[in-house]
């Protein structure tokens, strides 16, 4: 079951907002049906509830138009750029393109009036103030009364989303919600106040949301809150300066108990029939025909290139747009090294399978880098396929755009999350710990030849395994600032800190700016320190 795939045709005549005023949510086209319209049926309410869901999936009024004013319409796409800010920033992504300041994100040299770090923050409030108008309407909805309790708490939890996106990325941010005016410039809140926010509403949400597997395809249920609790206790010690390993652990169990599973392949997980997954716990949706975009468009294109037709085996036209790839300490992760490529066989499999990467090992490819504007140097990464999982052409497929879901939550980072709380002194025990990582290297190697035991089970261990297991699904930079590994020099990889070798540099780093355009329209922001 796909529902939420086909519901662009609603989308696009839904309330579309202006970014540029986080409260205003009035339609920007005289012609858009507004919400009295849109809730007074019970097809318009699933749609204003699709538009929250599409807010994080999709780049906007299509057309190309603008929606976040000075940023090109696809670059504007929540995904396209959480994903830039989450990797590109580490050591699993860097980018050979010239767009404005798009390379100083793995240079860490960004500035506030950043574009693309606009672009994101600009995205949070989006998706905040549509799920606030939903909540203020539905009420009115024509549909029938448990319906309109199931619609709200999941518009909820998408607002704790982004909210949660916002205390990770930006700290202080201001807090609304949809008893807000609107017509008062909004007050900063503190990490501490959005954290106690955010937890509030998911512990209310557990018993309102869908049963665990029992909504349609591509809307969460309660194992979503779960989950984001876990992910907010487990870095309470970045967000709030508090242990709260035991809180996470709790809620950790909760979603390994819920009847979500391990896919049995690796690489069908981010395959274009990964709707089909019992392991995707919160997709963003895709569609290469109905709901055309640039997410995970853009991870496979950008990704492909170099001489290579690595764009013709995932399932997608052309040559490859020849952005994004890998500095070498990724592959170096799963014990990889340029003499594993050979020119004949620049895709080779490996004992991991999870190591999908590729490399021609001739004149035109290096494996370190030195200019990061040549695509070809560096490791190339064919992780995300518009292929189905047995090899056929992709339902609805385009060769342009995708149809592959994006694995926001997945239920392979619960059982790296159990052993990770568990060494922090969360609880649990060391023998499901041990499981839980045997379990995916298991799935990883096809036996248990590469099995760890309790001497293995360390941090330093699990922040690797995180990295084999995780790469390019927006975890690293949360990951890396957790374990205490971002701004230090410690820890480098190629072009950290804008050196070839890797540098540290500073810590205020790890938040990114409140945008100088937001500062700039409301006096009451006050700026993150070190900017």
């Amino acid at each position: 079951m796909k529902s939420l795939r086909y519901i662009h045709i609603v989308l696009i005549a839904l309330i579309l907002i202006s970014c540029v005023d986080d409260l205003d949510v009035t339609p920007i086209d005289p012609d858009s049906t507004d919400a009295s319209t849109v809730f007074s049926t019970e097809e318009g309410t699933r749609g204003a509830l699709a538009k929250i869901y599409a807010s994080f999936a999709y780049n906007g009024q299509g057309d190309g138009k603008e929606e976040i004013q000075g940023i090109r319409e696809d670059f504007s796409n929540f995904l396209r750029q959480y994903f830039t800010l989450q990797e590109c920033t580490t050591e699993e992504a860097i980018v050979s393109w010239d767009d404005q300041t798009i390379k100083n994100f793995h240079w860490h040299t960004w500035a506030p009036n950043d574009v693309f770090n606009e672009a994101v923050y600009s995205r949070i409030y989006f998706s905040i103030a549509l799920a606030n108008d939903f909540l203020r309407n539905i009420d009115g909805s024509a549909m029938d009364d448990n319906s309109k309790k199931l619609f709200r708490a999941e518009a909820r939890f998408l607002r704790a989303f982004a909210y949660w996106v916002g205390i990770d990325m930006y700290g202080n941010i201001p807090l609304i919600d949809e008893n807000a005016s609107l017509s008062d410039l909004p007050d900063q809140s503190d990490r501490a106040t959005l954290f106690a926010y955010v937890e509030s509403e998911l512990k209310e949400l557990e018993t309102l949301m869908a049963e665990p597997r029992a909504n349609e395809n591509g809307r969460v249920d309660r194992v979503s809150a779960w989950m984001l609790l876990a992910k907010l206790y487990l870095n309470a010690e970045v967000y709030i300066q508090a242990d709260r390993y035991a809180d996470a652990m709790t809620y950790i169990e909760k979603v390994i108990g819920s009847g979500y599973a391990l896919d049995p392949v690796y690489e069908d997980i981010f395959k274009a029939d990964n709707y089909k997954s019992s392991e995707i716990i919160f997709p963003l949706k895709y569609d290469g025909i109905y709901s055309q975009s640039h997410g995970t468009t853009f991870i496979v294109h950008a990704s492909s290139g170099g001489g290579l037709d690595v764009a013709g085996i995932r399932g997608v036209g052309g040559t490859g747009w020849g952005g994004y790839r890998a500095v070498k300490e990724l592959p170096e992760k799963f014990g990889i090294d340029e003499n594993d490529f050979t020119s004949e066989n620049p895709l080779p499999e490996f004992p991991d399978s999870r190591a999908l990467f590729y490399f021609h090992t001739n004149d035109a490819w290096v494996w370190s880098i030195d200019n990061v504007n040549n695509f070809t140097e560096g490791i190339g990464i064919y992780k995300y396929s518009n292929l189905n999982s047995d090899g056929s052409q992709a339902e609805n497929y385009n060769a342009d755009f995708v149809s592959i879901d994006f694995p926001m939550f997945r239920l392979a980072d619960a059982f790296l999350m159990y052993a990770e709380a568990f060494i922090r002194g969360g609880g649990g025990n060391q023998a499901n710990a041990i499981k839980y990582i045997n379990d995916l290297r298991e799935r990883a190697y096809g036996d248990d030849r590469a099995n760890i035991n309790a001497d293995d089970l360390t941090l330093d261990f699990i922040l690797e395994e995180r990295g084999r297991e995780l790469y390019w699904e927006c975890q690293r930079r949360t990951d890396l600032i957790r374990f205490g590994k971002y701004s230090s020099d410690s820890y480098v990889w190629e072009w950290k800190g804008n050196v070839k070798e890797g540098a540290g540099f500073d810590s205020h780093r790890a938040l990114f700016p409140i945008p100088a355009a937001q500062l700039a329209a409301n006096p009451k922001l006050v700026q993150n320190d070190g900017y």
